[in-house]
Formats: structure tokens, sequence, C-alpha cells
């Protein structure tokens, strides 16, 4: 059996990723990341309806400072995922298409999403 000794296409040594294929690759980890964040939401619910032993418990996880960090994140994903969603629609229906529009709205994609959650985040405290 004959082995293939050409490099894959495209090569990853030589592959220069572009703004389109980063934020694609985030808006998919970032729903797995919402995922979680929806398991952990769960969780505390269920925590609080199980009493208040239980609640105090989940409270003191997410009250943490890694529990408090876990949900900037969170908020951060779901942001950027709803603004990138928002983007993928507006090309689903035909804007925006273009070289410069999609590297515009990706741009825009990169910094609204931490401007809504500092917002939230400052109107939430």
């Amino acid at each position: 059996m004959a082995t293939n000794t050409r490099p894959l296409s495209p090569h990853l040594q030589i592959y220069k990723p572009q703004l389109t294929s980063v934020l694609s690759i985030l808006h998919r980890a970032t729903g797995v990341f919402l995922t979680i964040g929806a398991l952990l939401l769960a969780y505390w619910l269920v925590a609080a309806a199980s009493g208040p032993e239980a609640f105090e418990h989940a409270q003191g996880i997410i009250g943490s400072m890694l529990g408090q960090l876990l949900l900037f994140l969170w908020t951060l994903a779901l942001f950027y995922h709803f603004c990138n969603g928002i983007r993928h629609l507006c090309w689903d229906a035909g804007y925006g298409l273009d070289i410069e529009s999609v590297y515009r709205s990706g741009r825009h994609v990169i910094w609204v999403p931490v401007v809504l959650t500092l917002i939230c985040w400052i109107i939430a405290t």
C-alpha cells in the first residue's frame, strides 16, 4: 500500500488564518461554551429549587472569583454568538457579501460584543 506524502491542503504550516475563518471557529467554540454555561444555569436553578443549603453551595461556586470570571466570559460569548448570528442572517439574506463588507462586519463582531458585555456588567453591578 503506497503512502501519500503530499501535504494536506491547505497545509497547516503555511496557512495564514483569515478573519473570516477565525470568527467562524470562534462562533463554534462560543456555541459549545454557551451550552456548558446553560448547564451551569440549570444547576443553579435546580439548587434554588432544592433548598437553602443546595442554593448556598451553588451561590458559593458561582459567586467565587472563578465563577464570576466564567459568568463574564459566558456573557461575552453570548453577545459574540448573538452578533455573529445576526451577521450570518444578513449574509443569508444576501447582504454584505462583498469582501469589504465581510471584513467590516467581522471587525464589528469583534468589538460590539465587548461593549455590550461591559454595559451589561456595569448595569448589573
